[in-house]
């Protein structure tokens, strides 16, 4: 048994090119899973069950993730042509996205009823894991909302919030090239977009780079963003070199100047020479 699970999570399954080493943990979470289900329901089977689950993750790299700067965001909000219907649309998906940190899955299954404008106003998900949440709208949030409310009109609370102009959802695709296109639209009028890829995901990882840039704890970021636990969030604190910056300038000595060091043209030139 625990071999052919061995051949599940590993290269040969189905006779398929070698999987990255995240689909290959991937799988392995799935597996877990379920034996930890079958732990509880078949406990005479808890030798062979404690093997599967012993099976070990393989280490992958970590990459720092892509985030868009306040100016950077701007330039993307502005992109789409607000004197369209789909501009219109595109601009309050990407305001409520980058604000909310909605994972594209969430944002597509979105109807109206779960947007609530107001006092307290509020937009529910249903979230990874069946997990359901509420996430706070800031004003500029609200009023863009109200706007696309109101051009939306639709019949009932159960409608979608985001859709194509026959009234069906938005894809996950559908919203990955959107925001595709308006990223290089915002590029012609922000060149240091250049050579970036903004993807949906992108705009979640703004959002939680903006909370913890307005020092919001790391805790209260997982619980906005619907991660099963703050280490999961804690690859935030490595993506940003000014918050390190930051934690470098309390420990500088007293009387010194802060700063990174500027080294002399001749220094430059001695070590071009090298």
């Amino acid at each position: 048994m625990v071999a052919r699970l061995a051949t599940l999570i590993g290269p040969d399954f189905t006779g398929l090119p070698p999987n990255s080493a995240a689909s290959r943990n991937t799988r392995l979470a799935a597996i877990h899973s379920l034996f930890g289900y079958a732990s509880l329901q078949a406990p005479e089977h808890a030798q062979l069950i404690s093997r599967v689950l012993a099976i070990q993750t393989k280490r992958t790299t970590k990459t720092v993730v892509d985030f868009l700067s306040r100016t950077e965001l701007d330039a993307l909000l502005a992109a789409p042509d607000r004197a369209t219907w789909h501009g219109r649309r595109d601009h309050a998906l990407l305001v409520l996205t980058a604000q909310t940190g909605l994972r594209v899955s969430e944002l597509t299954t979105l109807t109206i009823g779960d947007l609530r404008l107001g006092t307290g106003s509020h937009v529910s998900c249903h979230g990874k894991g069946r997990k359901d949440r509420c996430t706070p709208l800031t004003v500029h949030t609200q009023q863009t909302m109200t706007v696309w409310l109101a051009e939306r009109r639709a019949a009932s609370d159960t409608a979608p919030l985001f859709c194509t102009r026959t009234g069906s959802p938005l894809s996950r695709d559908a919203v990955g090239r959107l925001v595709a296109k308006h990223a290089i639209n915002a590029t012609r009028s922000h060149p240091a977009l250049h050579g970036k890829t903004i993807t949906p995901h992108t705009l979640r990882h703004t959002a939680a780079m903006t909370l913890l840039h307005a020092g919001v704890d790391i805790t209260v970021i997982a619980l906005w963003l619907g991660h099963e636990s703050p280490t999961t969030t804690r690859i935030y604190l490595h993506a940003d070199m000014a918050l390190k910056e930051q934690a470098i300038a309390r420990t500088t000595p007293p009387d010194t100047t802060v700063g990174r060091y500027q080294p002399t043209d001749a220094l430059l030139a001695f070590l071009d020479q090298l």
